[in-house]
């Protein structure tokens, strides 16, 4: 987990390389967040009640089938 720098207390602004390390991280997180909120139109993945040990085969399956399905 990469957490993105905040702005100290004393109301300095971040050195130039954390602000781009924030940039790069927040582009990174919207492109997981967008993912996952497409996975969870699939019904199998919105209802899942499986044992919780399983949730990651099934999200990797989910995720084939979406990437498929936007390729075409």
């Amino acid at each position: 987990v990469i957490m993105p720098y905040r702005k100290p207390l004393d109301g300095q602004p971040l050195s130039e390389w954390k602000e781009e390390l924030n940039r790069v991280h927040r582009k990174v997180r919207a492109r997981v967040e967008h993912a996952l909120a497409g996975m969870k139109t699939w019904k199998i993945l919105r209802d899942y009640r499986r044992q919780a040990r399983t949730l990651g085969i099934t999200a990797a399956g989910i995720a084939h089938l979406y990437n498929i399905s936007r390729t075409g």
